[in-house]
């Protein structure tokens, strides 16, 4: 690991305390890149995601991908925690903290507000960034690949009727449009990318090929990261300014939620003597969220300057951060679990 990588935590400060200055001082710059979207999908950000994917999706080899059944614990964990315990406990943590604990700091009405973000989030699990995380903890890419196919599978039937449970809505209006062309960008095309890589790098000079490629381009990732952090934070420089006090306690929650979630499922995962490379990737997957379906659905039910939505925008500012601490852990612990 090259000192870049090192101190990655240090240049990720620095990208965000770039972005909220930016945000300042070029705002007119930030509200153009904010309009570059569809469906609530940015496109700045998408095309610096997919950077940060391609990568990995050179490593999916389809001739092993199908074998990824017969190794079922990852899956078992990262299913049950993403649609049995994630959703409810995010659920619970909302009512905990704007009902009680955060009571006399925030109006009323705007408590339901937080406790509707916040369950949204809890109820998306992450489709883009856990390839990064999976990546930045050499997780395996085929297993990675299959637990976000299963998870978003699981999506399309689960979301909206988990979400009416919680939020006791009776009718929730799926955003399909930001669902298929998050997917799309962030799943399907890198994947095609991927193995047209993959499939040069082969003929040219087998496994050691792709390898090499893989090693080479990894610092393009790292900047793709940086890039992302400076954009998300300057979109929402403004708000952080303007209310950091609200910033803070709805991050509280987040932040609560994100480690116990991690915990439970990389504790089941060593208790269960899952390999590491399986291991890491199932516990991030059920910690990250899929913030552009929380955010989409968030505006659709409740408008765009309601509570609900400065939530999800609170989960996407603290999620890179968070799941950056959580990557360097799992580094760190990686030999208490089984090699694969």
């Amino acid at each position: 690991m090259g000192a870049f990588e090192r101190y990655l935590s240090v240049w990720v400060a620095a990208a965000i305390a770039a972005g909220i200055g930016l945000s300042l001082i070029v705002p007119g710059l930030f509200q153009a890149l904010a309009g570059l979207e569809y469906a609530n999908v940015n496109f700045p950000v998408a095309i610096l995601i997919w950077a940060m994917v391609w990568p990995m999706m050179i490593g999916v080899d389809f001739s092993s991908l199908a074998r990824v059944g017969e190794k079922p614990k990852g899956l078992i964990i990262t299913l049950a925690v993403n649609w049995l315990i994630k959703p409810f406990t995010m659920a619970a943590l909302g009512v905990l903290f704007f009902k009680h604990v955060f009571a006399g700091f925030i109006p009323a009405a705007d408590a339901e507000g937080y406790i509707a973000g916040l369950i949204l989030l809890g109820a998306a699990p992450c489709t883009a960034m856990v390839f990064v995380w999976s990546q930045l903890t050499r997780g395996d890419p085929n297993y990675t690949l299959a637990q976000v196919s299963v998870n978003d599978a699981i999506m399309v039937f689960a979301f909206a009727p988990l979400v009416a449970f919680l939020l006791g809505v009776t009718d929730i209006a799926v955003p399909w449009e930001t669902l298929i062309l998050s997917v799309a960008l962030y799943v399907v095309i890198p994947l095609i990318a991927g193995m047209a890589a993959r499939r040069m790098l082969m003929a040219r000079g087998g496994e050691s090929a792709v390898t090499g490629f893989m090693d080479r381009i990894k610092p393009a990732s790292v900047v793709g990261l940086l890039a992302t952090v400076v954009l998300l934070f300057g979109f929402q420089g403004q708000v952080i300014i303007d209310r950091p006090l609200i910033i803070a306690l709805i991050a509280v929650p987040i932040l609560i939620q994100s480690y116990a979630i991690f915990a439970i499922a990389y504790g089941a995962a060593w208790a269960w003597n899952v390999p590491h490379n399986v291991a890491a990737p199932c516990a991030l997957i059920g910690t990250s969220n899929f913030f552009e379906l929380a955010v989409a659905v968030a505006i659709s039910l409740f408008g765009l300057n309601s509570g609900a939505a400065l939530a999800t925008v609170v989960g996407v500012l603290v999620e890179v951060p968070v799941m950056l601490s959580l990557v360097a852990f799992a580094n760190r612990t990686r030999n208490s679990f089984p090699e694969a």
